[in-house]
């Protein structure tokens, strides 16, 4: 079984390994449970942030908290700024020269758009998975592995183990253990999704920000995408910019509602679809405009 296979303490092994693995153990020991959310204390939080492109107003004095451990969907219309939010959260923003940003964006506390901020270890704590999935030009082995070798994991048995551990955890193993070494584009768009779902895992990130991640998708793979962020709500903190409300009903423990830029209402799925504050949220849920 892979739980006992994890305990790799060989001297060979770099400490980052042994780290690494260390970690695993202590997640599948957690014992498994959903805490209430109102329980469940912000990973995110966002204070007065505004955003301009260029002379453009982008994001206006937006603050609000996201739960750690739970699905949170940020929905809207299109134009209304959510993936413009989510790129706040991991500095994406930060490779246009005609951006300004003011406010602030604490993750675990750390203003990450301060000066002295290292991107690098940002990034490291954020799993993205984009509309469309952008597998490496390499194996489907080496997709998995690739993370772990940047971190310092040489030792090939052990790359073996965390590579059949994330595939297993995206659901994919059972349909490539017998193809590990083919390309990775030669999987179909739904395989590869689940492969940059399995990739950002297996560098053991805190946050998974999904881009419309199932928008591009068959039904099918669209339906494993979801099951698979419902599987892993309880080990990471989920933040999905989705267009489809059928999709937010189904899997949001927490939800945001965006509006030409701004905050509208925030708060548990339960409340925001069942009984809405905001006029304009109402609206919204009830299809007077998309």
């Amino acid at each position: 079984m892979i739980p006992n296979l994890l305990r790799v303490e060989k001297n060979e092994d770099s400490t980052i390994s042994r780290l690494h693995i260390q970690k695993e153990m202590q997640n599948e020991n957690k014992e498994k449970g959903e805490p209430a959310l109102s329980a469940n204390k912000p990973h995110i939080s966002v204070r007065n942030l505004n955003v301009y492109l260029s002379k453009n107003h982008i994001l206006k004095n937006v603050s609000l908290d996201i739960p750690d451990k739970a699905i949170t969907c940020i929905i809207g219309p299109s134009g209304c700024g959510k993936t413009t939010l989510l790129k706040t959260f991991n500095r994406l923003l930060q490779n246009s020269t005609d951006v300004k940003i003011e406010g602030e964006v604490l993750v675990d506390g750390e203003n990450i758009h301060g000066s002295k901020v290292e991107v690098e270890n940002i990034r490291k704590k954020m799993g993205l998975l984009s509309q469309r999935p952008c597998p490496l030009p390499m194996s489907i082995y080496d997709n998995i592995a690739y993370g772990p070798r940047i971190h310092g994991i040489r030792r090939k048995k052990t790359l073996n183990i965390i590579v059949e551990k994330y595939l297993k955890e995206a659901g994919l193993w059972d349909e490539v253990k017998d193809r590990l070494k083919s390309p990775a584009n030669s999987l179909s768009i739904g395989q590869q999704q689940r492969l940059c779902m399995a990739r950002g895992l297996a560098v053991k990130p805190e946050i998974i920000l999904g881009d419309e991640a199932t928008s591009a998708l068959d039904p099918i793979s669209s339906k494993k995408i979801e099951e698979l962020f419902v599987k892993l709500r309880d080990q990471y903190s989920i933040v999905l910019v989705t267009h489809t409300l059928r999709q937010a009903r189904r899997i949001a423990d927490y939800v945001i509602f965006m509006y030409l830029g701004e905050v509208v209402e925030a708060g548990p799925a339960s409340e925001i679809f069942s009984n809405p504050k905001e006029k304009l949220t109402k609206e919204y849920l009830d299809g007077y405009f998309s």
